[in-house]
């Protein structure tokens, strides 16, 4: 089997900032392979928060051995960046091999599309309230938050989609005091979910805190190894390729999640369309979708997934899968 590497840049629409920085551009590191006349490909987003870079990511996958099946990728590489790309890659070859979709070998039901969350980047709450009424027809807002601060962005955003549902990401940026005294406001403003109101390493502080409404784990959860970690503290995982390792290990995270009562949310980083085409399979019948990264996008892929009222819609085969 031969493994290709190229790096892609996408432009974004608009600079996207969240409380680690801003960033104006997506860049991305796309897999493809080739066995028997066969092809698939699969796109990554290496994160700095994990300790990845374009270059440790090329080193990883530049090191695997001639052959090796998805099975063998799980023992070859961690989980993360890596491993994800070239386990998308593997299943669109397996599908173009069979001349079946992706779902299909996978024994899943036909996918539809799902409602995605459209994220609004952290601003000045001035600037935040223009957005949130710009998108004020979208039934699901994100907003990024996760500085001392945020009441009045939270204000600001209620005030410009008045009757959108909203989830809130803080990125670890609150403290255990900063989310205790927040709280009781997300739950009058109606905010649905808050996503990693801590940072990971300090969550502890989450056990025993009343949490009004719903917590889910995103930079504490990669993969069912991390399930055991989160008792007492979330009530909801998200789910991100880039942390599990590819849709493998995300199909078998979201069974080991969902088996333990939490609610699943599936997620992504910046990318393109052909990051998020693998996640829609995932995300059926999740309780919350984030798979707008082609939205944040000024150009994507050929084939670009189609957006539309009903949400992301599952790929076309000449895509992914």
């Amino acid at each position: 089997m031969q493994i290709e590497t190229g790096r892609d840049v996408f432009r974004l629409a608009q600079v996207f900032t969240i409380s680690r920085g801003s960033r104006t551009e997506a860049q991305v590191l796309t897999v493809r392979l080739s066995d028997d006349g066969h092809r698939g490909w699969g796109e990554c987003v290496p994160y700095a928060r994990y300790g990845e870079s374009l270059d440790s990511v090329e080193a990883q996958i530049a090191g695997l051995p001639e052959a090796f099946d998805r099975a063998a990728l799980a023992e070859l590489l961690p989980p993360g960046a890596a491993r994800n790309a070239v386990d998308c890659a593997l299943w669109d070859m397996q599908a173009k091999r069979a001349g079946r979709r992706v779902w299909d070998l996978a024994g899943l039901p036909a996918p539809g599309p799902e409602i995605t969350a459209y994220t609004l980047s952290l601003d000045t709450p001035e600037a935040m309230r223009a957005q949130a009424a710009r998108h004020a027809h979208r039934p699901l807002l994100k907003i990024k938050l996760g500085t001392p601060d945020d009441m009045a962005r939270l204000e600001a955003v209620r005030a410009g989609a008045p009757d959108a549902r909203i989830i809130v990401d803080a990125n670890e940026g609150w403290s255990g005091e900063v989310y205790a005294d927040l709280a009781p406001h997300l739950r009058r403003l109606g905010v649905a979910l808050v996503e990693q109101p801590l940072p990971a390493g300090e969550d502890d502080a989450l056990l025993g805190m009343e949490r009004p409404v719903p917590v889910c784990a995103d930079e504490a959860c990669h993969d069912r190894a991390s399930l055991s970690a989160l008792r007492g503290k979330y009530d909801v995982v998200n789910i991100k390729l880039d942390k599990t390792g590819g849709l493998t290990e995300a199909l078998a995270l979201r069974e080991a999640a969902r088996a333990e009562g939490y609610g699943i949310m599936v997620g992504c980083m910046v990318g393109s369309s052909l990051a998020m085409a693998p996640a829609t399979l995932v995300a059926q019948g999740a309780a919350v979708v984030d798979l707008d990264g082609p939205l944040l996008l000024a150009e994507d892929r050929d084939h670009a997934l189609k957006f539309d009222e009903r949400g992301v819609h599952p790929p076309d085969a000449a895509l992914w899968g």
